[in-house]
């Protein structure tokens, strides 16, 4: 085969991958009006929103930012991976984390607070320094490890995507776990509940895909 034939049969990939990219981005985008909403809507209102360096400010800030990676590398798994169930999978992580994102960062306005504080990530929690890896939060692929899976082709899409999103999952849990252990707010603790339910499911049934794509 041809150096063109290459890049002819090729093409198609690329404009699928570009255009799955649109379309995600399209909904994404209609997801920030409907999040803020929703936000609103379970908001409960107290005369005594958490200060700026309170666990529960911290919580969001840090959760908002180690969801936007998980947004970042469920996007890439929607538009490359080859397997039916991880880009379903990835869309659907994509889409729920960018909706919490929206939720997290409108209680933060809400309270009055910017969406980046002045402490560093993690402070908000007993020994959080100690639980940062590479200066990471819990769970958090490295720059290496993104790059990667960017840079994946094929089945090894889908193994880099559930690997690295079930320690990123793991992660998301370890904190969630401590917030409730630190907060009685109503939203903070209902959101990280969430998170630790749907992530823990999500967890189990990645492990029993990788198995399988693994083995194919």
């Amino acid at each position: 085969m041809s150096t063109d034939e290459a890049v002819e049969l090729d093409a198609p990939d690329h404009r699928r991958a570009g255009l799955a990219l649109r379309v995600l981005l399209a909904v994404l985008i209609l997801l920030v009006g409907a999040g803020a909403g929703l936000a609103a809507g379970l908001a409960i209102a107290s005369p005594d929103h958490p200060a700026d360096d309170s666990p529960e400010a911290g919580f969001l800030r840090d959760m908002a930012a180690h969801h936007a990676q998980a947004v970042d590398m469920g996007t890439i798994a929607y538009a490359k991976a080859t397997n039916a169930e991880v880009r379903s999978m990835g869309l659907d992580t994509a889409l729920t984390q960018h909706g919490q994102v929206n939720i997290m960062q409108t209680w933060l306005g809400e309270w009055g607070l910017n969406l980046n504080g002045t402490q560093p990530p993690m402070a908000w929690m007993p020994d959080g320094q100690a639980s940062m890896q590479n200066g990471l939060m819990p769970g958090m692929a490295t720059q290496q490890q993104m790059e990667e899976l960017r840079q994946a082709q094929g089945k090894q899409v889908d193994i880099l995507y559930l690997t690295l999103m079930r320690q990123h999952h793991l992660g998301g849990i370890h904190m969630a776990q401590e917030i409730l252990e630190m907060s009685d707010n109503e939203n903070v603790t209902g959101i990280a509940k969430n998170i630790m339910e749907s992530q823990q499911y999500e967890i189990t049934a990645m492990t029993d895909l990788l198995a399988q794509v693994q083995a194919a």
